[in-house]
């Protein structure tokens, strides 16, 4: 199977096979993307005057994601997506009924279940929600013009914990966490069975025309594959994560064939003991935040992921490429980065086969 953007994608498919399977295949896993030696010549699509029309044109959507599809160069595992940018607008809060505020670079929802008495049971998938049908409508966008092309992405839902804290507010549900143990147990696990709904009815809307599945995080799966996050999490202990949280992400791992956590700064990595306690959780992308050291700073908790045999993702720069190959297994580790040129570049990838030892 060959893609317009990416004429190896047969190739990259079987290494990716392999490496959630924890296969050794000669070098580490290596997403290297840059500019491409010969882009297109036009300039790239202007943005619409207002931010409705920046999110929900469909049109203009598909005009960005053609422009830089056609201006990259996707090396190694590393793959064109289709998806019509993420916010929360896409987010299952929004399609249970927050508000959303949208603006040009950023936008934000509105808590609705702000009464003391709160119960996430009232709430329901209404097919008639705005947000849903553009949901529906940019899978069906994303199917039409990925089609020989890239690949469709079933979007970003939010997850365990960061549905609720959208929900009820960050400091209203820290005191439920506190207060209320219990009661947020139970809310996260309706939730993750509504979240399981909105996963399942994307993943089949486009299983055929993604050969599996890929998400807002760029691995593809030939299964129903997501990424998952806890970034509420960076508030609370680990007794409490692993007492209020953890069910329902186990019981996200059991419907998803793969899965990665994106353990998202260095306040969640003190939650990455409880998460090797599921089975099923495959990989981990270790990511430290903004204005926080490369992840090679925190080698502790890159190879206490390795040493439990799971995968490991990583973005580093390029010139750390080699550094991290010397520190780290290759098998199962998977690095993403982005070079200045497509020859730098290719460079990189006939360089990891040299610096990647099992």
């Amino acid at each position: 199977m060959s893609l317009l953007y990416k004429p190896d994608w047969e190739d990259a498919r079987q290494r990716l096979l392999a490496w959630w399977q924890g296969e050794w295949y000669g070098r580490c896993a290596l997403g290297v993307t840059a500019p491409r030696a010969k882009g297109p010549a036009a300039a790239p699509p202007q943005p619409p005057a207002n931010p409705m029309q920046r999110w929900t044109d469909l049109d203009y959507l598909s005009a960005v994601k053609a422009y830089e599809h056609a201006s990259t160069f996707y090396g190694g595992e590393a793959f064109p997506v289709w998806n019509g940018g993420f916010d929360v607008h896409t987010t299952i809060p929004a399609f249970l009924g927050c508000p959303v505020t949208l603006e040009m670079e950023t936008a934000w929802l509105d808590p609705i279940l702000t009464a003391d008495d709160w119960d996430v049971r009232s709430l329901h998938l209404d097919p008639e929600n705005r947000w849903w049908q553009l949901q529906t409508s940019l899978l069906q966008r994303g199917r039409q013009e990925s089609a020989g092309k890239s690949i469709p992405s079933l979007g970003v839902f939010m997850g365990a914990g960061d549905i609720l804290a959208a929900l009820r507010g960050s400091e209203r549900l820290l005191m439920d966490v506190a207060a209320e143990p219990e009661r947020v147990r139970e809310a996260e696990l309706y939730l993750m069975d509504l979240w399981i709904q909105v996963h399942g009815y994307c993943y089949d809307m486009l299983y055929e025309a993604a050969g599996g599945s890929t998400c807002w995080f760029n691995l593809w799966s030939p299964g129903r594959f997501y990424a998952a996050q806890n970034d509420f999490s960076y508030m609370i202990s680990p007794r409490s994560f692993r007492d209020v949280f953890l069910p329902a992400i186990e019981r996200q791992t059991q419907y998803l064939d793969h899965i990665v956590y994106h353990v998202d700064g260095i306040g969640a990595f003190r939650h990455v003991p409880a998460l090797l306690e599921l089975p099923k959780l495959q990989a981990f992308q270790i990511l430290p935040g903004a204005g926080k050291p490369s992840p090679l700073y925190y080698l502790d908790t890159l190879r206490l992921v390795q040493s439990a045999g799971r995968n490991l993702h990583i973005s580093l720069a390029p010139e750390e490429v080699e550094t991290a190959l010397q520190l780290l297994s290759a098998r199962g580790l998977y690095i993403s980065t982005h070079c200045e040129s497509e020859e730098e570049a290719r460079a990189l990838l006939k360089n990891a086969e040299k610096w990647s030892h099992d």
